[in-house]
């Protein structure tokens, strides 16, 4: 690409989705982007704002109000040699299109001994914070994570999202790519526009540090962030990991991290039991069991139905749950910890 046609922008996280869309549509021909009322109204976030302007009726296509409807006509599309972007407007109705996700595009390279790839993207909204009803508001990534065959894809931050969307458009196999709307605008970043991508199956240090190891992903990485800020005046030196790809996720940078700091806290805002943060914690019992001076803790949402907004903020993890959550353990001895194992 020359240097002409590459901008720095200052944006947010959801233009920089935008932008990503747009250069990707550039990059590949076949590409199209298809959802309910993602072409005259640019979608409910305003994702694909311009796009069916820009591109035409039959790259950027309005679709009925039928989910299953969209993941099956995605799959078809991927099947047959296009490289279809689809959107569902809120991640809690993703449900109706589970089957076709599931049983056909996380399956269909491996039914047909790849003879048949299926390079699709499902972009959905997801988690709380914005005062939307619980079907708005969920955070079920761990449903997705299970799924062989399917990757898992949470962006955090505007640069972040758009190398991640781009690889995610790239990749031939099929990616579900979670949003946080909470902080679609919560913040702005210098997001250069030069169609590069990052990579994928990979974590992301945020802040390095020697004394704990935090991990998140998606919206909570704003509050662990702040946390670490406050610890740092506690003398509380914290490493700081996006996990950015939730399934596969990179062990390897998590191990490594836990080595070097002897503790570890999983901070997401899905509900505990069953959840992502819990595979993390089996990952490191599993390969830095010797190295932990500390049982890894989790800071999660509860194992309820996400309420109302005026009690969600109750149910999101807080900036001072994580502080008094780290101080604990940073207070524990490992003689003690494991002294009744």
């Amino acid at each position: 690409m020359s240097e002409s046609h590459v901008k720095t922008l200052e944006l947010t996280l959801i233009e920089s989705i935008n932008l990503a869309l747009n250069r990707a549509m550039i990059l590949h021909p076949e590409m199209v982007v298809l959802g309910e009322d993602v072409g005259v109204n640019g979608g409910v976030f305003r994702a694909t704002e311009g796009l069916r302007d820009k591109f035409g009726l039959k790259r950027v296509m309005d679709t009925p109000l039928a989910e299953a409807l969209i993941a099956g006509i995605t799959v078809g599309m991927a099947a047959q040699g296009l490289r279809p972007v689809a959107e569902i407007q809120f991640m809690g109705f993703i449900f109706a299109a589970m089957e076709q996700l599931a049983t056909h595009a996380a399956r269909l390279r491996n039914r047909t001994r790849g003879r048949l790839s299926c390079p699709m993207v499902i972009r959905a909204p997801y988690g709380g914070g914005i005062h939307a009803p619980e079907h708005h508001s969920e955070s079920t990534e761990a449903l997705f994570a299970h799924i062989p065959g399917l990757r898992v894809v949470i962006p955090s931050s505007p640069v972040r999202a758009y190398g991640l969307l781009l690889s995610a458009i790239e990749s031939n196999d099929p990616v579900i790519f979670l949003e946080p709307k909470r902080i679609y605008r919560l913040t702005k970043s210098n997001v250069i526009d030069n169609g590069k991508s990052l990579p994928l199956d990979s974590c992301f240090i945020l802040r390095e540090g020697k004394d704990m190891t935090l991990v998140s992903w998606g919206a909570m990485i704003t509050e662990t962030m702040q946390a670490a800020k406050i610890l740092a005046s506690k003398d509380i030196d914290c490493e700081v990991i996006d996990l950015a790809t939730i399934s596969p996720f990179d062990r390897e940078t998590i191990v490594h991290s836990v080595k070097k700091t002897g503790r570890c806290c999983i901070i997401h805002e899905a509900s505990r039991n069953c959840g992502v943060g819990a595979e993390i914690a089996a990952c490191v019992s599993e390969f830095a069991f010797p190295y932990l001076k500390a049982p890894t803790s989790r800071i999660c949402g509860y194992d309820t139905i996400m309420p109302y907004f005026q009690n969600e903020q109750d149910y999101l993890p807080s900036v001072e749950k994580i502080v008094d959550t780290v101080v604990a353990s940073y207070a524990s001895k490992k003689e003690a910890a494991y002294a009744n194992i």
